[in-house]
């Protein structure tokens, strides 16, 4: 932080993230987080279309963050575990395989996947009803397809 470089720690070498990630997702995301009111965690799991005006850009979510993680994840689900693993994450006993992250500090997100089989693989990622309180519903999507990005890198370094 002495030169506010944001560094992406799943790069071996160090490298700088995309000038244009930083720039256009991940200041304005860390920005908002710094005036969320933070909250106590509810444990109850929600779907984006239950957060505040999640309803009106679930379609979007559904194809930016939920559909990339049951395209990567849906033929192997332990890959997702290892892939959270990797990240620092805990395994869950939903689903085929499940397990939840710390996105930020206070809003864990929870992937759940059933895997592929005649009807094709399925996914989730469900937020604590608390999020809401520390980012906008339009960022709590960001931080979900973020985590999804950072999900698919990890299985790049695990294998």
């Amino acid at each position: 932080m002495e030169d506010s470089t944001i560094i992406d720690n799943l790069d071996p070498f160090a490298q700088k993230l995309s000038e244009a990630l930083v720039v256009k997702l991940i200041v304005p995301l860390l920005t908002h987080y710094t005036m969320g009111i933070p909250s106590a965690l509810t444990g109850q799991l929600i779907k984006f279309k239950d957060l505040p005006g999640g309803y009106a850009y679930e379609v979007a979510f559904i194809n930016r963050a939920v559909k990339p993680l049951e395209q990567v994840f849906g033929e192997n689900p332990a890959r997702l575990a290892e892939a959270v693993e990797f990240l620092g994450g805990r395994r869950l006993s939903l689903g085929d395989c499940s397990a939840e992250i710390s996105a930020l500090h206070g809003i864990p997100l929870t992937f759940i996947l059933y895997g592929s089989d005649e009807f094709g693989a399925s996914a989730n990622i469900l937020y604590d009803a608390s999020a809401s309180g520390f980012l906008p519903t339009e960022d709590l999507a960001v931080l979900g397809e973020l985590a999804v990005l950072r999900l698919i890198e990890a299985t790049k370094k695990t294998y």
